[in-house]
C-alpha cells in the first residue's frame, strides 16, 4: 500500500460489534523518545469507522485501519517461555479484511542495528526473547514482519516524521509500537487465570478459551489451530491517531479462526518460564505468585526497575508506601486504603472515602502479580515521583510516564 498521496479517501466496510457490557479500554501507547511526536490528534474518529472522506493519512491509518497483533504458541519446535506466547506482529489489514504488503522495498533495514543506534536497546532485548524465530532467524524474521507491513501503514510514511528526523525512525516506532501492545495483551496470564495451562492431555472447547480471553481482555480474539493444536492469536484493533503514538481501540475479532468448536489441545512448551535463573549447580524457577494477599504495598515497576509506589491517596511517590487492603480473588478484588476504597473515575486511579470501589484483577507476570484495570496492566502519569513531588496515577499509557503496579505482600 505505498501511498503516493496523503489525500486519500477510506471509508467504512463495515461495523465491528463490541460487548454489550463491557466498554475494552483504548491503549494509548507513547512508545519513542519524547522528541519523536505524530503531532496528531486521537479524539477523532477511529480507522474504519469514519463517515467522511480524510485528507491526512499521516494521522488516519488507511487503507489498513484493521490492525492485528498477531502471537504464536511454538511447540515444535518451542519458541520463547514456557510461560508466554511470543510476537508474530502487527499487521495494517483493510477493513474488508483484504489487506497489502511489501509496499516500500526501499525502506529494507537492518533491524537490529537499527534500533541500537536509535536508542532502543530495551526494545530490541524484549525482542530476543519474545519476538523469536521457529528456525533461530530472528534478524531476518523482523525484517521480515516490517518489510511485509510496517511499511504499508500509512501513518508511518518518512513524509509524516517531524523534520530531522533519523533514517529508519518509522521501523524504530513500528517495533516499539509492537512491543508495547504485546506488553498489554499478557495472553497465557488471562488463560492462567481461568484455571487453562499447556498440558498434554487436557482438551478445551473454543467457547471456554474464548471466554477465558474477554474475561481478561474485554473482547474476544480470533484462535487459530493446526491439527487441533491451539498454536496462534490474533487480537484486533482500530486505531485513532497515528501507529507512532495513537490510541488502540480493542475490538471483537471480525472473523473465525480455524480452531474446531471443541477437543482443542493447548500443548505444553520445552524450555524455561520467564524469570527462570541458572547457576552452576542448578536451575531455579521463579514461581509467579499464587493468591492474592489481603495486606498488600503496590510498587510501580519502569521498565524492569521498581520506582516507589502508591500512597493512601492513591498517588504516585517515592515516598514509605501505602498498605492496602485487598480482598478477593486474583480475578476480581478491591482496594481499600486507610483514606477508603481506591477507585477508578474518568480514567484517574485515587482512594478516598468519597471514592467508589473498582473492580481491580491481578495477572502474573514472571515472578510479579500486577495490577490490571479493564484487561490492561498499563497506569501511567505526567512526570516521575522525587522527594514529597508526587504524580495522579492514570490508567492506560496516555501520558508521558508510564508503569506497571506490582503487588506485594505486606
Amino acid at each position: 500500500m505505498l501511498v503516493t498521496s496523503l489525500v486519500a479517501i477510506a471509508l467504512v466496510n463495515y461495523v465491528i460489534a463490541t460487548p454489550s457490557s463491557f466498554t475494552p479500554p483504548a491503549r494509548k501507547l507513547s512508545l519513542l523518545p519524547r522528541t519523536l511526536s505524530s503531532g496528531c490528534s486521537t479524539t477523532g474518529a477511529a480507522s474504519c469507522h469514519n463517515t467522511s472522506a480524510v485528507s491526512n493519512l499521516c494521522c488516519f491509518e488507511s487503507p489498513g485501519g484493521l490492525l492485528l497483533q498477531t502471537q504464536f504458541w511454538d511447540t515444535d519446535p518451542s519458541t520463547g517461555p514456557t510461560n508466554s506466547w511470543t510476537i508474530h506482529g502487527l499487521w495494517p489489514d483493510h477493513c474488508d479484511q483484504t489487506y497489502d504488503q511489501n509496499c516500500d522495498p526501499s525502506r529494507a533495514y537492518d533491524i537490529s542495528s537499527l534500533l541500537t543506534a536509535q536508542g532502543a536497546s530495551d526494545t530490541l532485548n524484549f525482542m530476543k526473547t519474545y519476538w523469536v524465530d521457529i528456525n533461530g532467524e530472528n534478524e531476518q524474521f523482523w525484517e521480515h514482519e516490517w518489510s511485509t507491513h510496517g511499511t504499508c501503514m500509512s501513518t508511518l510514511e518518512t513524509r509524516c516524521l517531524p523534520d530531522g528526523s533519523a533514517k529508519g525512525a518509522e521501523a524504530v516506532a513500528f517495533f516499539n509500537t509492537v512491543v508495547r501492545l504485546f506488553k498489554s495483551l499478557p495472553t497465557y496470564d488471562w488463560l492462567a487465570n481461568a484455571g487453562i495451562t499447556p498440558s498434554s492431555s487436557t482438551t478445551h472447547t473454543l467457547s471456554s478459551l474464548s471466554s477465558a480471553l474477554k474475561a481478561g481482555a474485554g473482547v474476544t480474539p480470533a484462535l487459530d489451530c493446526t491439527s487441533g493444536k491451539l498454536n496462534a492469536i490474533s487480537w484486533y484493533f482500530n486505531l485513532k491517531g497515528s501507529i507512532i503514538d495513537g490510541t488502540f481501540v480493542p475490538i471483537n475479532a471480525p472473523v473465525s479462526g480455524s480452531c474446531p468448536s471443541s477437543g482443542i489441545k493447548y500443548p505444553t512448551k520445552t524450555g524455561s518460564p520467564v524469570g527462570t535463573t541458572t547457576t552452576t549447580s542448578a536451575t531455579t524457577t521463579q514461581t509467579a505468585p499464587g493468591s492474592l494477599p489481603t495486606r498488600a504495598t503496590i510498587h510501580a515497576i519502569q521498565s524492569g526497575t521498581p520506582v516507589g509506589g502508591l500512597l493512601t491517596l492513591g498517588t504516585w511517590s517515592t515516598q514509605t508506601l501505602a498498605t492496602m487492603t485487598l480482598s478477593g480473588t486474583t480475578s476480581s478484588f478491591t482496594m481499600t486504603s486507610s483514606k477508603g476504597p481506591c477507585g477508578v473515575s474518568d480514567g484517574v486511579f485515587a482512594c478516598g472515602k468519597d471514592i467508589t470501589a473498582s473492580s481491580f484483577a491481578a495477572a502474573t507476570s514472571g515472578s510479579s502479580l500486577l495490577v490490571t484495570y479493564t484487561g490492561s496492566s498499563a497506569f501511567s502519569s505526567t512526570g516521575v515521583p522525587s522527594g514529597t513531588t508526587v504524580y495522579t496515577v492514570y490508567t492506560g499509557s496516555s501520558h508521558a510516564q508510564d508503569y506497571t503496579l506490582s503487588i506485594v505482600s505486606a
